[in-house]
């Protein structure tokens, strides 16, 4: 099976890092067919400087769509959607790194399940150094499962989903949501009846850094928290007890001091 990789990097992006995750895609058991790297506004020489030496590697080729200004991870995935050729599109970030044998064990898996949609895995976070594992991140296998899982929580590890690319365009394409592109986008899918699954293993390695339970809080982030949850409701996914239940559960975790945020969502949420 044919597929395309889908990438997204801005100017703040780590040159490091995105070399490290474009090489991941690189040392894989089964390479993808392209790389479509979607460049979201002016970048400094330095990221230019990784990917012109990614470009010149034949086996795999990368095409880079720039855009004129930074657009946001919705606008610019749903562009990047556009050119892939094929059908199935993987994910990746930037600055996580794929197991080498993620897609070989994602395509055959879709292979034998043509029912699934969107198959995602378990993740491994690190901290630093790629050995330094400081949590796994899992979710259910099973859709049945999956759609419990997300009437509260976000069911699928973003980097790690294989999707069909008519199933995504159907359904209205990534759509910019503050930090909540992915999740906007699988309650869509979950409306329109497609299925999903993930892999019971980690398959990708996912880079933390200390200030990320930071973001993961506060007003703005609490506002987008609230407004997805009430969008379950208003589309019918939750109930309105429900509703009141989920609150109650996820916005006084959004507006926590960042360390007890990273305690819960490291020792007690994974």
């Amino acid at each position: 099976m044919q597929f395309s990789v889908l990438m997204s990097i801005y100017n703040g992006d780590s040159p490091s890092y995105l070399a490290e995750a474009l090489n991941s895609l690189y040392s894989q058991t089964l390479l993808p067919n392209e790389i479509v790297l979607i460049i979201d506004g002016p970048i400094n020489s330095d990221l230019k400087a990784v990917l012109q030496f990614f470009s010149n590697k034949k086996e795999l080729p990368i095409l880079q769509v720039p855009l004129k200004k930074n657009m946001g991870l919705g606008l610019a995935l749903a562009e990047g959607i556009k050119y892939c050729k094929y059908d199935l599109i993987a994910r990746m970030d930037s600055d996580d790194i794929c197991k080498e044998n993620r897609f070989q064990i994602q395509i055959e898996y879709l292979m034998n399940n043509p029912e699934i949609s969107v198959l995602g895995s378990w993740i491994d976070e690190f901290y630093n150094d790629r050995t330094n594992i400081v949590s796994k991140r899992k979710v259910p296998k099973e859709h049945v499962e999956i759609m419990k899982y997300m009437k509260g929580r976000c069911p699928l590890n973003h980097p790690t989903v294989i999707f069909r690319k008519k199933e995504v365009l159907k359904a209205g394409n990534y759509k910019p949501y503050f930090l909540k592109e992915d999740i906007y986008l699988w309650l869509r899918l979950a409306k329109s009846g497609v299925k999903f699954s993930n892999i019971q293993e980690s398959l990708l390695l996912f880079r933390t850094t200390k200030g990320m339970y930071k973001r993961r809080g506060g007003w703005k982030y609490a506002k987008s928290e609230l407004n997805i949850l009430v969008y379950r409701y208003q589309i019918g996914f939750i109930s309105f007890m429900e509703l009141i239940l989920y609150c109650s559960l996820t916005l006084p975790v959004r507006l926590a001091p960042s360390f007890l945020r990273g305690f819960i969502y490291s020792k007690l949420l994974r």
